[in-house]
């Protein structure tokens, strides 16, 4: 229980943004998994999307820079190999 009238906001404010990365985070596997089986030219664009939505989450901090980049590194392989 908080003890004092900015802990009570923090705990409003973590709530939030918890939620908010949640979304984030659900959509990130969400586009992983349409990258990963689309192929030909849906699968381009499904990439460009995926790419767009982890530069996105890194800049603002719901996920790693390095965790994007090895995301980006893994499918562009996949996506060039095919």
């Amino acid at each position: 229980m908080a003890n004092t009238k900015s802990a009570e906001k923090n705990i409003r404010k973590t709530a939030r943004q918890t939620d908010r990365n949640k979304a984030v985070r659900s959509r990130l596997k969400t586009l992983a998994k349409k990258s990963g089986t689309a192929e030909g030219e849906e699968g381009q664009k499904a990439a460009r999307e995926y790419i767009s939505a982890l530069d996105k989450a890194a800049k603002r901090g719901i996920i790693s820079a390095n965790k994007a980049s090895r995301h980006k590194s893994k499918l562009s392989g996949k996506v060039n190999a095919a």
